[in-house]
């Protein structure tokens, strides 16, 4: 296996910093070619020094400048298409990641796909570009991992897939408890260590009707036949059903190196003793129970945004991020989240088969819907 060059789009975040502790782990097989975060420049920093890339982004403007000066500095967009790059990371956090998505597709690159919103949001057309660059859109997701490593080998269409979610911390909580909980317990997620954006989703339940819309495209499957499975263990990532009955699932440690040293090592299973493997004699039971949809409406706002189409994913996406930033300052209830993402979505006019211009125009405005209409809401 030669060395693979690559670029990682969103450096210092979660994602980002789990992908450079696999490339840390696997020195022989992978390099790091560029770097791209935002504002954390003393983390960006110490990776630069690390990794010694060719290229760098920041959002750090005086970060940038010297970047400027020592010519290191790529935008994100010409960062995945640059013809150094073999695989591109996508690891950045919302709707940040689509454009550099969609360049490294038309590029023809072997995008390591870990940004939800970019798929979600303009599926078809990064799908649609993917057919006709060859390029290959390698997933990220645990539970989209999961499904991947179930279908490698099959030859035929699988019947349905099941999503599997931990349920988050507050799976058994009260519809009235749900009203004071704080960015502080929505942070700490039971199973998963994850970027803070990620995890309130995780916790609203958001973030698994946006896996429901990234299994559609990815695996080009109906959202009627993908279902989600509440799974508080955390070991099987998800699972695919077959026509005649059969079921094959993916069993792992909550880990999320293991996912992304797939896609970085694929086709190869890549050897590294720092992952953690199952103690079969550690648990007693795997338990399964369905979701509900009365307690975490957005996993059933994403849904049906999902079987809709056209713009609705993306206002949804644009929507949630910002009455989640409103959350983490403290400034919204947790149950706002929900409502204020149902209400943007009841006010959509959508546009039917969106071009790039038309999907950032229906962001921009869900954007400013959401925040408008959590005015009365906010603290």
């Amino acid at each position: 296996m030669s060395i693979i060059k690559l670029a990682v789009l969103g450096s210092t975040g979660s994602i980002g910093q789990q992908s450079l502790d696999v490339v840390r782990a696997l020195p022989q097989y992978f390099r790091v070619v560029a770097l791209a975060a935002g504002t954390n420049s003393e983390l960006l920093d110490r990776q630069i020094r690390e990794f010694q890339p060719e290229f760098v982004f920041s959002l750090d403007k005086t970060f940038a400048s010297q970047l400027v000066k020592d010519g290191k500095f790529l935008s994100l967009v010409e960062m995945a298409a640059h013809p150094d790059v073999d695989r591109v990371i996508v690891a950045t956090s919302g709707m940040a990641g689509l454009e550099p998505t969609l360049a490294a597709v038309k590029a023809g690159k072997k995008v390591c796909l870990a940004n939800k919103e970019a798929i979600v949001s303009a599926g078809e057309l990064i799908t649609s570009e993917a057919k006709q660059s060859g390029a290959q859109i390698l997933p990220v997701d645990s539970e989209h991992s999961a499904i991947w490593q179930c279908l490698e080998g099959e030859r035929q269409k699988p019947a349905g897939i099941i999503l599997t979610a931990s349920g988050g911390p507050f799976r058994t909580f009260s519809t009235k408890a749900l009203d004071s909980i704080t960015p502080e317990q929505a942070l700490a997620h039971p199973s998963w260590r994850m970027g803070p954006k990620v995890t309130v989703d995780s916790a609203t339940l958001l973030n698994k009707g946006l896996e429901i819309i990234e299994a559609r495209w990815l695996f080009d499957m109906p959202i009627e036949k993908i279902r989600v499975l509440i799974h508080p263990q955390s070991i099987i990532h998800s699972m695919v059903e077959f026509t005649d009955g059969a079921v094959k699932a993916q069993l792992s440690c909550p880990d999320m190196r293991l996912p992304i040293q797939y896609a970085l090592g694929y086709p190869e299973r890549l050897t590294n003793p720092g992952l953690p493997r199952i103690d079969w004699d550690g648990f007693a039971s795997l338990e399964f129970e369905p979701p509900d949809y009365e307690r975490f409406p957005c996993l059933k706002l994403a849904t049906e945004a999902g079987l809709k189409g056209d713009t609705y994913p993306a206002v949804l996406c644009a929507a949630d991020e910002e009455l989640v930033r409103l959350f983490l300052a403290g400034r919204l209830k947790f149950s706002g989240i929900a409502r204020n993402i149902e209400r943007t979505l009841l006010k959509h006019q959508a546009t039917g088969k969106p071009g790039l211009e038309e999907i950032q125009a229906a962001d921009a405005w869900a954007r400013k819907t959401a925040l408008k209409l959590a005015e009365g809401d906010v603290k």
